[in-house]
């Protein structure tokens, strides 16, 4: 999320969480434009996440604190030690990686005591935002205990796939460009169908 206008309009439909990306170069970058007025306009039911790749961790933490964020979601090559040093100053801590049929799930080991949440996307030129899926039975290599989310080009065309995707750590469905008229900018019509799709679902 980004313009004032469109976090409002999204926000109206109280989705779980609510991501803000603080990498520069993605084109969703939202930089210096998230003001403290419509950051806290956000219904305290969202939760909201500030998103980093290979960011320090002093800005990950003024960052953190200085909006009251509720999670940071690390979409880089951080580090175990890395995680744990955020872990270590009171930050929930989202961490993403990048799944493909040569993924190794044992490299998840040393990360389960530091993150809230794991977040497991398609492996593909970006840090995520590449708008296509991976094959989610490869989760079934999953053996941990942190609840997942799972990511990467979840629509209207493939949402009860996603809600059909068994899983017992499934924690939720990150959604992203596959809600936009163009990067950064979310439909309201699409994200309402989707939510409500969820929201519906049996």
């Amino acid at each position: 999320m980004k313009y004032p206008q469109n976090i409002a309009e999204i926000a109206s439909l109280k989705p779980d969480l609510m991501g803000f990306i603080f990498y520069e170069n993605s084109a969703r970058f939202i930089g210096n434009q998230l003001s403290k007025a419509t950051f806290q306009s956000i219904p305290t039911s969202t939760k909201k996440v500030a998103v980093f790749v290979n960011e320090s961790i002093e800005n990950i933490e003024e960052i953190y604190q200085t909006y009251l964020f509720d999670f940071i979601q690390l979409h880089g090559h951080e580090t175990p030690e890395f995680c744990k040093k955020l872990n270590n100053k009171g930050i929930n801590i989202i961490k993403a990686f990048a799944v493909n049929e040569d993924f190794d799930f044992t490299v998840l080991d040393d990360f389960e005591s530091y993150c809230e949440l794991f977040l497991f996307d398609t492996k593909g030129n970006h840090f995520g935002g590449n708008g296509v899926s991976f094959d989610w039975n490869l989760l079934q290599n999953y053996h941990l205990n942190t609840p997942f989310f799972l990511s990467g080009g979840i629509g209207l065309e493939n949402i009860q796939a996603a809600l059909n995707f068994k899983h017992p750590l499934l924690f939720g469905l990150d959604l992203n460009s596959r809600l936009e008229l163009k990067p950064v900018l979310k439909s309201v019509e699409i994200t309402s169908q989707i939510i409500n799709t969820i929201r519906t679902y049996e």
